[in-house]
């Protein structure tokens, strides 16, 4: 393979990682209050953070129906295709959270954090 054709497919490949990561880097919390549920089987953001008192909506873009658990307690909400659902979070903390019909590849964190 030439220099030319090797610097080109080397160069094709580093846009097409940058195209498919997530901007964040694994594990870190971004503020936000809204997740969204691509055609793909996770959460993104999946680790999000906010000031106690605030409504998070999670939307399913997805074509399969899902579902929002928090680990704490709770029944799931369940989301078909293009439903959201939302929940308040009133108090200081980490809420871990995961599809219950997805749990092995859908799973987030809330971080609450004091006010806002």
């Amino acid at each position: 393979m030439s220099l030319l054709l090797r610097s080109v497919a080397v160069g094709l490949l580093a846009v097409w990682l940058a195209a498919c990561s997530s901007g964040a880097p694994s594990g870190s919390a971004v503020a936000a209050n809204k997740v969204d549920l691509p055609p793909s089987y996770k959460f993104v953001p999946a680790d999000i953070t906010v000031p106690a008192g605030t409504t998070v909506t999670w939307t399913n873009h997805d074509n399969f129906t899902h579902s929002v658990k928090l680990v704490s307690g709770g029944d799931p909400h369940i989301m078909k295709p293009g439903e959201s659902v939302t929940i308040t979070f009133d108090k200081a903390g980490t809420q871990d959270y995961f599809c219950t019909f997805h749990p092995q590849q859908m799973k987030g964190t809330v971080t609450v954090t004091a006010g806002g």
